[in-house]
């Protein structure tokens, strides 16, 4: 079987490897999309000789400008040819120590290379010298693998995950992304090799999660996750989540299965992966907060200002960014319910400029995943709260406009105070920032100095404080 290579990259590697009788292919990723007719713009070849010395030859045939990048200690180098990142390397054999996933690695055939790979469908090759370009290498069934949908590893899978742990995770990313199966044997095989992730750094880890993430459906991803047991390893937060626990009859919902419910609602409206981390953290804190009573069955009150102090310690164990993302997911965990609260009562203009104060610029996405939310299967309760929201995210527009409270600052400041009563940072300061805040926010004065300004003289003179005068 021959695939058409059309780039004239491939022409390029095949002039130089042929005349000097090099053997020489192009395999992986590149190879499994060409096939699955999916684009992609990094393309590994694999040499029987100097993966170096090829991608210096290959650069001069190119012409000026044309960068390498040497990577010595593993045997390869890597140039960009117009939108593509393009790696040479050696063919290899690698052998693992049970402590490591670096491997020891030595000059190989193809035959060797292509058995170090992860899956048949990232071990298929084709061929670049001119007798035999664009012929298919496929000594594994990777192409009937494609066809049937299959993630399958070359070798025995308990060999492959216990070689490199890393490929458990690449296996489920590979299964979420392509909407492929993970062959039977080799489910199981990550279940029984779990532990082994151990070895693994948490950055690479959370590299294929944030993969995972951003597909377009990524609870099958965090389902696989949970299928094979890594899940409690990795995200112990999130499978606590996991179960249903039952008293007199009266039971919750599991609450692993509707974030996952949430998460996906919310991947179809965004791709912002942040707030898909938020859809899938909004509520972590449950576990801690459950709590039965005859009267009200079970409840899970505070569970969102306890699930807001569990991310930034969730953040950094999985070394996601400590800065503004994770701000962010804290916040939306921490008013998710708000939106909710207003979607089942009436909907005053008090409640909505507290809302738009404490959300600011990211209200929106806070009403996005409030919408995501709703995953009752009952159809009259999803229409009534959907409405419901329409009512809040008009009402936000209306009080937007009329009062300008989003990311607003009170028109009298701390420091303004301060000034006007010959004050240091104290608790009267503190008293009547907080009661120019609340009536604004009320609607008892507008968003403006003049009121602002008479009420702060209101409140100071109940404080029994007086205009400093000038000269004092």
């Amino acid at each position: 079987m021959n695939i058409c290579l059309e780039n004239k990259i491939f022409s390029i590697v095949s002039d130089i490897v042929s005349d000097k009788d090099l053997p020489c292919f192009v395999i992986g990723g590149y190879v499994r999309d060409l096939l699955m007719k999916r684009e992609s713009d990094d393309i590994d070849i694999v040499v029987l000789g100097s993966g170096i010395d090829l991608a210096k030859e290959v650069a001069e045939r190119i012409g000026p400008g044309t960068r390498v990048n040497v990577f010595r200690n593993f045997g390869t180098a890597m140039l960009r040819y117009e939108n593509l990142e393009i790696e040479f390397v050696g063919a290899r054999k690698e052998s693992y120590r049970s402590d490591s996933r670096k491997p020891v690695v030595e000059d190989g055939t193809l035959e060797d290379d292509q058995k170090r790979r992860d899956f048949t469908i990232n071990a298929l090759a084709l061929s670049l010298n001119r007798n035999s370009f664009g012929e298919l290498i496929d000594p594994f069934n990777g192409l009937d693998d494609i066809e049937r949908k299959i993630i399958r590893t070359p070798l025995e899978p308990d060999i492959t995950y216990s070689d490199d742990p890393l490929r458990m995770m690449r296996a489920i990313r590979f299964a979420t992304q392509l909407d492929f199966r993970i062959e039977e044997q080799s489910l199981k095989s990550i279940a029984r090799n779990r532990e082994r992730i151990s070895i693994i750094s948490q950055e690479r880890i959370t590299d294929e999660l944030n993969k995972i993430m951003a597909v377009p459906q990524p609870s099958s991803g965090f389902r696989l996750l949970d299928k094979t047991e890594l899940l409690p390893l990795l995200m112990h937060e999130v499978a606590a989540m996991k179960g249903v626990e039952e008293k007199e009859g009266k039971g919750h919902k599991d609450n692993f299965h509707h974030s996952l419910k949430v998460l996906d609602n919310l991947s179809a409206r965004s791709d912002n992966i942040w707030l898909r981390w938020a859809a899938l953290l909004h509520d972590i804190g449950k576990p801690l907060t459950k709590k039965y009573s005859e009267e009200h069955g079970w409840t899970f009150h505070g569970h969102d200002f306890t699930g807001s102090k569990m991310i930034p310690g969730f953040f950094n164990r999985l070394r996601l960014p400590m800065g503004l993302p994770m701000k962010y997911v804290q916040k939306l965990v921490l008013l998710h319910l708000r939106p909710i609260v207003l979607a089942q009562e009436e909907v005053t203009d008090s409640a909505v400029r507290r809302l738009l104060f404490e959300a600011g610029d990211d209200i929106d996405d806070l009403m996005d995943l409030c919408e995501s939310d709703i995953t009752s299967k009952n159809d009259e309760k999803v229409r009534r709260y959907l409405n419901n929201f329409k009512l809040v995210r008009q009402k936000l527009i209306e009080i937007e406009e009329k009062d300008r409270i989003r990311n607003f600052q009170p028109p009298v400041d701390g420091e303004y105070i301060m000034k006007t009563f010959g004050l240091t940072p104290c608790r009267e300061v503190g008293i009547i920032k907080d009661s120019i805040k609340d009536a604004i926010l009320d609607g008892v004065i507008g968003n403006n100095f003049e009121e602002a300004y008479t009420l702060m003289l209101a409140k100071a003179a109940e404080l029994g404080l007086k205009i400093k005068e000038s000269g004092e």
